[in-house]
């Protein structure tokens, strides 16, 4: 039976032969085509290994911690990570991110995370995603987005999956998309349930159904025909991949997105980590560079942001993997990014530094991250707002003035 779920958390339907563009889209797209600006958010569902990712070699207890896991520190002979400024490095397989380092396009903030302790997976990402660690609730991006306008479209906020997560959840409008060229329906069915919709006496399921079959029709209009991405960008191949290559594809088209979320699992390795992680992070790192080189000069206008709901033990285990932790990281990339650096203030691997004697801790509320990006890209400048019993600190500086 079709309910407010499918249209408000289900995938997007593509409806065949849907007629042309609606004379507001093209509205909209004239009136903000190279102005709007969008912020894309990338959530590592199962607490990524920051140690890993970006290897704190200049730590001397790092190696001591790692001895069998750990990145080699560059210069080293075997496969050493990429070495970012004499400190920190990235891991090997993350060797498309360097020239997006290179160009200051890319920023890290290390020993993110949350102020809550949990170390259970769903309850540490319901908190990041409300963004209000220790409760549950709509989602931090929604509340980022500002008031509908005329030019806004109902790909203002969409999510790359089956099911909308709970950070697009919330009063604003926001659409789960699946693969955009195989959802299909044909066009009585379509009126059927665009009518039947339409005629509900319930306000709230009526303007759902509203948006999703509006949606739909700017779907068939806007992907039509073989997508080729620019300036010969490859996205790898990986499911996140072809999630950004669709969000690549709407913001090209002028499709009003202002905010996109996509996501890439499998990072829990609590054994092999040596054998898991490189592939992973040769997935991970592939997209988010295919993505940069695709969109271009319009980069200028767009900010990534990655993000995990915690980390793991500073220590490797005797499996080889490495235990739910706490202290993780997050990056930041786009035009407006000042990027080259790592930001935030490291805590040191030392027993007496660490988290509960065991755990990265924690000198950047990811809050502390979103904020300036909510602000000072999206220009939602009630931060309160968008996170609420949150007291901004002083400003890391992640973006150009």
């Amino acid at each position: 039976m079709l309910t407010r779920r499918f249209f408000v958390r289900g995938s997007a339907l593509v409806v065949a032969g849907a007629g042309a563009m609606p004379a507001w889209l093209g509205r909209a797209a004239a009136a903000t085509e190279g102005k709007r600006k969008t912020l894309v958010a990338i959530f590592q569902r199962g607490a990524a290994d920051g140690l890993s990712i970006v290897a704190p070699f200049g730590d001397k207890r790092y190696a001591e911690l790692r001895p069998t896991i750990g990145v080699l520190a560059p210069g080293k002979q075997g496969n050493p990570g990429i070495d970012l400024d004499g400190f920190f490095a990235f891991h090997p397989q993350l060797d498309p991110l360097k020239p997006l380092w290179q160009k200051q396009q890319l920023a890290v903030v290390q020993a993110t995370g949350s102020p809550d302790p949990s170390r259970s997976h769903f309850d540490a990402q319901d908190f990041m995603e409300s963004g209000t660690p220790g409760a549950k609730g709509d989602g931090w991006l929604n509340r980022a987005l500002p008031p509908p306008t005329p030019e806004t479209t109902p790909l203002r906020a969409i999510a790359m999956g089956a099911e909308l997560p709970r950070t697009l959840r919330g009063d604003r409008s926001a659409i789960a998309l699946g693969d955009m060229q195989h959802y299909k329906m044909n066009d009585d069915t379509a009126s059927i349930l665009e009518s039947m919709y339409g005629a509900s006496g319930d306000k709230q399921l009526a303007g759902a159904g509203k948006d999703a079959f509006a949606a739909m029709k700017m779907i068939q209009s806007l992907t039509a025909g073989r997508y080729t991405p620019e300036n010969k960008a490859e996205y790898g191949g990986s499911e996140l991949g072809r999630s950004l290559q669709q969000v690549a594809r709407l913001i090209k088209a002028n499709a009003g997105v202002e905010a996109a979320f996509a996501e890439i699992g499998g990072w829990d390795h609590h054994q092999s980590e040596q054998q898991q992680l490189p592939q992973l992070l040769r997935q991970f790192g592939s997209a988010l560079a295919g993505f940069c080189q695709d969109m271009g000069d319009r980069m200028e206008d767009i900010v990534l942001v990655t993000m995990s709901e915690f980390g793991r033990t500073a220590q490797e285990n005797g499996d080889n993997g490495t235990d739910h932790g706490h202290g993780s990281l997050m990056m930041v990339l786009g035009g407006p990014v000042r990027g080259g650096k790592v930001y935030g203030r490291w805590p040191g691997l030392e027993k007496e530094q660490l988290y509960e004697g065991r755990d990265l801790a924690v000198t950047t509320d990811f809050r502390a991250v979103l904020s300036e990006l909510v602000s000072g890209h999206l220009g939602q400048k009630d931060v309160a707002q968008v996170f609420p019993g949150y007291k901004c600190g002083e400003q890391l500086g992640l973006l150009r003035a």
